[in-house]
């Protein structure tokens, strides 16, 4: 952990303080233990980092959702082809020196390191300061401290470890090395790879103990985007299910469904719930998710002056609006828009109308400038009226509007205050073969990003009741339980269609076999488990972990065939390597004890 260590180092001085001889010189941006932490409010502001690491630019800051998932899973489609890093991601094909695999591998370790510290100065509290009023409250942050070090730790292990648990086995694969103390030397922080089974024993344990601390204590207000027990008993219910731990994931998921308070939003919430409107956050399906301020605190948000303040996805992946002249030739992104929605995506929601043609607009004014209220050529009003029908009908996956923006029929506020008709992007102008739909799911519709420093607004889920639901049906599943797994995969498709969740609908999947809206996709089009999971959590960061303990990736490369930034070449997937990300080149060569501990094929 080459980097990490300068990180390291500098915590350790932080906590330990330094002293001079003959004369005693306190340095200005360090404590001594004696000292500190001396309040709870001293307690708080060690934790504080824990949370804020989340953001950054390495980890949901930036870089992980839209430059690495969005790219390895092809939920967007990449029209930047100038970064080396970003085209691995793409093709599936990383080096030892990829600079994403690299800084999230740095990052996640940064929160392990943070969750560390607090709870070695949880210690000193405990021998210097703390009263016995003070036990619940010191409890609670300490079972915060466990969860997040149990929800880096989950990253760590589904990105770099070497296989997945199965009922054939797995556990004594290599995991990623595991650090559960504060760490004050070299030799400490040089730790071999611990076994895959030891890896997960290790987050289940610490969410265990999340769950025991937390145990109801229940955050309001500010405090809303805390930890609680129920997150911690959703990721241990996960943590089960990517073991196939089918009993107990079965028992834990099902004590979150009957006790959290918590349920799926309605579909009128939901339809709007990724888009950054603050009424929506922390809502009655929410376990856990990541605050996100839009006040970039200067400069480009998380490369301004506090750099895990923000975040930026939006930047990468706007949404496009039709040009100031009407035409999609000048059609403006709200942001960088390096990334679309990629083609196949809107086929696999079961989008079935082709894609559509400009034609002469009769409505257009020739007294006036052509603008983007008065274009000179429009959307084939034919296929507008066609298009319309699908959605009222909703003879596509209603979930395709949630996450995608439909050229012509849905629209944006360009400037921050006009609405603007979405457009296909400038670099598929007159390419009457291309869908062009923008990605919607945190993306920012309301204003270009570029205008407000720039920012998001949208807070991103970790843990909502959806995945709840479906991993509860997996178990079920998997435990021989059909009948309650189809029950809650049809749970979820129901919110998806507008329908009560707990009574048959139309929408219905007879079997766990049954026909999915991936109309002719080899893998998802007879599998409602898997599609809901593909359809539903779509860009929020899943389907990653899902396609490799699955193993599916060889079917979702040939799905998707190609992207723009690899000129047409197809997707280099390789069963030996691309299903675990290589650890970094920088780690190895700064960590002895791993140096022959390379993931296959790499």
């Amino acid at each position: 952990m080459k980097k990490v260590l300068f990180i390291i180092f500098s915590a350790a001085l932080v906590i330990t303080g330094c002293k001079k001889d003959p004369v005693n010189v306190a340095p200005t941006d360090s404590y001594a233990v004696s000292k500190y932490p001396a309040t709870l409010a001293d307690l708080n502001s060690i934790l504080g980092p824990a949370y804020s690491n989340l953001r950054d630019p390495n980890l949901f800051g930036f870089n992980l959702l839209p430059k690495a998932l969005a790219n390895c899973t092809h939920t967007a489609n990449s029209a930047y082809g100038g970064d080396a890093g970003w085209n691995e991601m793409t093709n599936m094909n990383l080096s030892i020196t990829n600079s994403y695999v690299d800084g999230a591998w740095r990052s996640f370790y940064t929160g392990v390191k943070n969750c560390n510290v607090f709870l070695n100065a949880v210690q000193v509290y405990k021998q210097n300061y703390m009263k016995p009023a003070d036990q619940a409250t010191v409890d609670q942050m300490s079972g915060q401290a466990y969860f997040l070090r149990a929800f880096y730790y989950f990253q760590l292990e589904c990105y770099f470890g070497e296989s997945y648990i199965t009922t054939a086995g797995g556990g004594d694969k290599m995991g990623v090395p595991l650090q559960d103390k504060f760490i004050t030397s070299l030799d400490s922080a040089q730790k071999p790879r611990s076994t895959v089974r030891q890896t997960w024993d290790f987050i289940i344990s610490d969410l265990k103990q999340a769950a025991t601390l937390l145990k109801g204590k229940v955050w309001t207000g500010n405090d809303q985007g805390r930890a609680s027990e129920w997150a911690a008993k959703a990721l241990l219910g996960k943590a089960y299910v990517f073991t196939q731990d089918w009993p107990n994931a079965k028992t834990t998921l099902l004590d979150v469904i009957q006790n959290s308070g918590k349920t799926l939003m309605p579909y009128s919430k939901y339809r709007d719930a990724f888009i950054g409107i603050s009424a929506n956050e922390f809502n009655e399906e929410s376990l856990f998710e990541l605050n996100i301020d839009q006040d970039s605190k200067g400069n480009y948000g998380v490369y301004g002056n506090t750099p895990n303040a923000t975040s930026i996805n939006g930047l990468i992946w706007p949404p496009w609006a039709l040009g100031n002249d009407g035409t999609e030739g000048n059609a403006n992104p709200l942001g960088y828009g390096n990334e679309i929605m990629h083609d196949k995506n809107v086929l696999r929601f079961g989008y079935k109308n082709g894609t559509y043609n400009l034609v002469n607009n009769p409505a257009f004014d020739a007294s006036k400038p052509a603008t983007y209220k008065n274009p000179k050529q429009v959307m084939d009003p034919v296929y507008k009226t066609n298009s319309l029908l699908v959605r009222a009908n909703k003879t596509a996956d209603p979930r395709l509007y949630v996450n995608g923006l439909e050229p012509w029929l849905d629209s944006v506020k360009f400037d921050g205050q006009n609405w603007y008709p979405v457009s296909r992007p400038n670099f598929y102008a007159n390419q009457s073969d291309k869908y062009g739909w923008s990605i919607r799911k945190y993306s920012p519709i309301f204003n270009n990003i570029n205008n407000v420093g720039p920012a998001d607004a949208c807070n991103i889920y970790f843990l909502r009741m959806a995945d709840v639901y479906l991993l509860y049906a997996e178990a079920a599943k998997g435990g021989g339980d059909n009948a309650t797994a189809l029950e809650y995969v049809n749970k979820v498709k129901r919110r998806a269609y507008d329908q009560p969740i707990n009574a048959p609908s139309p929408f219905d999947y007879a079997s766990l076999t049954a026909a999915t809206s991936a109309a002719g996709d080899p893998v998802l089009g007879n599998n409602p488990l898997y599609y809901e999971r593909w359809a539903e959590l779509f860009n929020e960061g899943h389907w990653w972990f899902d396609l490799c303990r699955w193993r599916i990736g060889k079917s979702e490369a040939t799905y998707y065939g190609t992207a723009i930034n690899l000129s047409g070449n197809p997707i280099n997937w390789s069963d030996q390597k691309s299903y675990s990300w290589p650890i970094p080149l920088s780690e190895i060569n700064s960590n002895a004890k791993m140096v022959r501990q390379q993931n296959p094929g790499y």
